[in-house]
């Protein structure tokens, strides 16, 4: 009989006879496959509980939960307007136009007698499906274009730097309008018009990013491992400015609300006899020089598209907040 020093016991002599029992190997502290679970404090539950840590920041924010429950709002009239409103957006009553709000029109009526608090709670459905695709459109072109500028440097960044400023020269509606003046006006189209402007925008700020990661440590060990120029890009720089392409996508998201508003109001965005709020400015502001006389058409789609921005630009405040106190 061999006693071994962990306090195991065998019959057989050799070196392997502590690990053919489980009380032996764990006496001496060899791990038995299967027996023993990841350590609570491994990578993986570190990067949990700071994901989960970075969420009750978020929840505690004053602002971001604000600004969340403004842009919910607008989401679910936009959804679930037409069984809020009591009268049909489209439908029209020439003897009852320009009326003020009453019980039976909350937000009065329109040039056509169509129902103001009817069009205004569906009026940002175009708007809220333009916009965030637009916004994400910008947002994935911008980061590629950045990452492959910080990144790769040179003649490549030279020529891609001089793209963006060229675009960037142009004002953001300027440069929607000749687009949808070229192609026309549908919602494809205007999608595409509002992000083409403002994806150099996204790529100037993923480019600035890109530039303080490409010099740190971690890129120079990839290099070593010899990987390639685009897998250091996706999998190694990406994740590292993920949080930067999200307040881009947020911001850019505000913009685009703005920009959408801006196509109809001029007469190239969103056409009738689709409600939209800009489109419903566009239409009645020129009757503000009469006094009181429709000013409740325009009053009230101005008030939509200023809380949604502001609801938008409370949670951008709150996500800077937190990626700002961020370790």
């Amino acid at each position: 009989m061999t006693i071994w020093p962990g306090g195991g016991r065998s019959g057989r002599s050799g070196p392997e006879d502590p690990l053919a029992s489980d009380g032996a190997s764990s006496a001496v502290g060899v791990p038995v496959p299967g027996s023993v679970s990841a350590p609570p404090w491994s990578l993986g539950g570190v990067l949990r509980a700071a994901r989960h840590e970075k969420v009750r920041q978020l929840r505690r924010s004053r602002a971001f939960v604000a600004g969340t429950i403004v842009v919910a709002f607008w989401v679910s009239c936009a959804v679930f307007g037409e069984m809020i409103a009591p009268h049909d957006p489209l439908a029209t009553d020439p003897l009852n136009a320009l009326a003020a709000p009453s019980a039976d029109h909350w937000f009065g009526t329109d040039r056509l007698g169509r129902d103001s608090f009817a069009r205004v709670m569906v009026g940002g459905r175009e708007m809220l499906i333009v916009a965030p695709a637009a916004a994400l459109l910008a947002t994935v072109v911008g980061t590629a274009l950045g990452l492959v500028a910080g990144y790769v440097r040179g003649a490549v960044d030279d020529v891609l730097s001089r793209v963006l400023e060229a675009l960037l020269a142009l004002p953001v509606v300027v440069l929607a309008t000749a687009l949808l003046a070229a192609v026309g006006s549908s919602r494809t189209a205007i999608m595409v018009a509002v992000a083409v402007p403002l994806s150099p925008i996204v790529a100037r700020s993923v480019r600035a990013a890109v530039l303080a990661e490409r010099e740190l440590e971690y890129i120079d060990a990839a290099r070593v491992r010899t990987e390639g120029a685009a897998y250091i890009m996706c999998c190694e720089v990406l994740p590292n400015i993920r949080a930067v392409v999200l307040v881009e996508f947020v911001v850019r998201l505000a913009y685009a609300v703005f920009a959408t508003a801006t196509l109809s109001f001029i007469g190239v965005g969103v056409q009738p006899p689709t409600p939209d709020w800009g489109r419903q400015i566009f239409e009645h502001y020129s009757l503000l020089g009469g006094g009181l006389l429709g000013i409740w058409a325009v009053a009230f789609p101005v008030a939509a598209i200023a809380t949604l921005v502001v609801g938008i630009s409370l949670i951008v405040d709150g996500l800077t907040d937190v990626i700002e106190r961020a370790p």
